[in-house]
């Protein structure tokens, strides 16, 4: 069965379908978006090998040609010369303003996909074919395009560019390995905590379910969670207020992505638990949630096998000192000051520059001295 969320934003709404087959019926889907039967496909050389020649029969069914550009997988690709080669790509194969350039992958890939169609002739619609859980219940909706500054950290360049449809197909993640799996799942947690704590005690009984590949529990998990990111975007598609509580957890996380080189020892969602872990503790030692908060939080993410703490990081770390530095370089410093989003309790967080900066550094040390 197939669900669809609709993302409210005037001229610039458009529906996530959501359920199982979605890439094999992906002709039917996109069609009415063209003029002309045909679409330039952006994906990694992960994806491509299992699924590529699923999406080019679908289109197919649909009397859609497809033309297709293979990147290397992994956070390194979001960078200048990926996005120049990429855009180069789109204008050798005459990409026109009313064609449909199709992101077909996870994060990474929505992330480049949609900032190159964002700059390409002013202005290329898009579609996003997620194939992550990470992408399918986050990255992929909300219009956040872009790629890393190779010195000064992530997502920092970028635009907003709304994609015309997005197509979670359930199915694909049948395919993921457990880890990435699991990075994604630290995305979803984020929504119960930052709004929805019903949300989270579900996930609290049904989240292993999920992980062992139940198709419902995987579905309503997504539904839910792009639900959640739709009526927050479309109440603040630019991120001048609500928008940012998408932000929790990961003011911390971004600086240890950049800590870790971006690499295969901190996946983005990995650093997303870690993150959320992180300002749950700097609430309650702020006093504004109970103790209990971030240690049933920690207990939920351990239970799923996940990533928790500063000591779960292989590698060396930089000190305290050096994390909050890499910190005062994210999207969320407004006026020189760093915001960051709390919580009041699980499923109540907000957004605050209140936050005394010797009382996270001493977060960030307690939790580096752990890994001793």
């Amino acid at each position: 069965m197939t669900e669809t969320v609709h993302v409210a934003l005037g001229s610039r709404s458009y529906d996530v379908r959501i359920g199982p087959g979605l890439v094999a019926r992906a002709g039917p889907e996109i069609a009415p978006l063209l003029r002309r039967r045909r679409v330039a496909v952006i994906t990694d050389d992960r994806v491509a090998p299992l699924h590529l020649e699923t999406l080019r029969a679908g289109l197919a069914e649909a009397d859609i040609a497809m033309t297709a550009k293979v990147l290397p997988a992994g956070e390194a690709t979001k960078s200048w010369a990926q996005l120049q080669d990429t855009v180069e790509w789109l204008l050798a194969e005459r990409v026109e303003r009313h064609d449909v350039v199709v992101a077909f992958g996870g994060g990474v890939i929505g992330d480049l996909a949609g900032f190159a169609a964002a700059i390409l002739r002013r202005g290329v619609r898009f579609v996003q074919i997620p194939t992550t859980l990470l992408a399918q219940v986050d990255s992929s909706v909300g219009g956040k395009t872009g790629i890393n500054s190779p010195v000064a950290g992530k997502n920092l360049i970028g635009a907003f560019h709304q994609p015309a449809l997005v197509l979670a197909d359930t199915g694909l993640l049948d395919t993921l390995p457990p880890r990435d799996l699991l990075a994604g799942y630290g995305e979803v947690v984020k929504y119960g905590l930052l709004g929805d704590a019903a949300f989270f005690e579900w996930l609290e009984a049904h989240g292993p379910a999920l992980a062992r590949g139940d198709p419902a529990a995987r579905a309503h998990a997504v539904r839910r969670s792009v639900e959640m990111k739709a009526e927050i975007v479309a109440r603040d598609e630019t991120e001048t207020g609500d928008r940012a509580l998408l932000n929790l957890g990961h003011t911390f996380a971004h600086a240890l992505e950049a800590a870790t080189g971006y690499s295969e020892r901190l996946l983005h969602g990995e650093a997303v638990s870690v993150g959320c872990a992180l300002a749950a503790e700097t609430s309650a030692r702020m006093g504004l949630c109970a103790q209990e908060d971030p240690s049933r939080l920690r207990a939920h993410l351990r239970d799923m096998g996940m990533k928790t703490d500063l000591a779960d990081i292989p590698g060396d770390l930089p000190d305290a000192a050096a994390l909050m530095g890499l910190m005062a370089q994210d999207k969320k410093v407004v006026d020189g000051r760093l915001r960051f989003i709390l919580m009041r309790g699980i499923g109540d967080a907000f957004v605050t520059d209140a936050v005394d900066p010797g009382l996270v550094t001493g977060v960030l040390a307690d939790g580096l001295a752990a890994r001793r």
